[in-house]
Parts: C-alpha cells; structure tokens; sequence
C-alpha cells in the first residue's frame, strides 16, 4: 500500500467519524493514561503517610535528664566570682575614660563614692559621669560599658540639651561597680 493511498482512506475515515465521539473517546483514553501514570505516585504517597502516621504513633526517645539546679552554695560562690576586684577600681575608671574617648564623648571629672554592704560582704563603687557629645554616643557608650564591666549597673541617666538645634546633649551617667572584697581583704571589723 502507498503512503498517499493510507493518508486518502485516513481522511475518509475520520471524514465518516461523529466529532462528538472522536472528542469523548480522546478524552476516555487521556484519562486512562493518567490515570496510569499516577497510580505509582498514589501508591508512594499512601506509603508515606503510612511511614508518617507509624512515627507519629511511635513513643519519642527518653530525654536526657536535666542537671540538678546548682545549690545555694554554689549561687553565692558563682555570685561572688562574677563581681570585679577590689584592688582594680583604678584600673575600671581608667576603662570607662578610654571608652569615652573611642565613642568621642568629653567625659568631665566625675563624683565617686565608695561603700561597703556588710550582708552582702560587698563594695560598692559609684560614680556619677557628666558627659557631654551626641545623642547616639553616649547611649553607646553606656552600653559598652556594661559589656566591658559585667559587675557594672548603670544606675541613672539623665540628659539636657541647651537648644533644640543643639547636636550635643549633656548627660549624667550613674555607674554602680560591684566590687569583691577577695583580692582586698576588709579591714579588722568587716569596714572598708
């Protein structure tokens, strides 16, 4: 048989074929075909969720036991280790000043005063710092401070600023260094 005489008795075949059933039986097979090619897929899918749903039913793994709190002995001794050194009060102050200068704040003389809790066996070094520079420099350098000086509270601040064009404020920082009495003993009676 030739190729045209195929393609002729082709054309005439679907010449005499309904288009409405042409179209059902092309959509019959398209749906068979996927219905071939998802049924694998289906099959994967109940597998996991299967695979998922026995996890879920599955007890979790013991957790390892949390470690006992620490006892009040050891609180007070980690307390007592976290505070800054007596002896080093000099050497702080002169930590605070550098940071002043490395966020470029005037830091002026300060006020400082020094005390001693006898319930607590704690010294107490505060100081009250006029600083005078910008807004956003002195908030950092505050906070530099407390990362530097763990045992440091900062206690009070205060700003005032001249004009409201002015750039510069001034501002009052109150610094509490808590300070062991460890590596300077009190003297006789427990006063510093």
């Amino acid at each position: 048989m030739k190729p045209s005489s195929f393609l002729l008795r082709a054309r005439l075949a679907l010449g005499r074929v309904n288009p409405l059933a042409a179209g059902a039986l092309v959509l019959v097979a398209a749906g068979a075909f996927t219905q071939a090619w998802l049924l694998p897929a289906r099959e994967r899918l109940a597998l996991e969720y299967e695979e998922a749903r026995r996890a879920a039913r599955a007890p979790l793994p013991a957790a390892p036991p949390a470690p006992p709190p620490p006892d009040s002995d050891q609180n007070l001794a980690d307390f007592y280790a976290a505070l800054g050194e007596r002896a080093r009060v000099e050497r702080q102050l002169k930590d605070v000043f550098a940071l002043a200068a490395k966020n470029g704040l005037a830091l002026q003389q300060g006020e400082y005063r020094s005390s001693y809790d006898r319930n607590a066996k704690v010294f107490a070094y505060q100081a009250n710092l006029p600083v005078k520079g910008g807004f956003a420099a002195i908030w950092q350098f505050a906070l530099d401070i407390l990362r530097a000086l763990p045992h440091a509270s900062l206690d009070d601040v205060s700003f005032r600023r001249d004009t409201i064009g002015d750039a510069n404020v001034e501002a009052r920082l109150r610094l509490t260094l808590y300070l062991s009495p460890r590596s300077d003993a009190a003297p006789a009676g427990g006063q510093p």
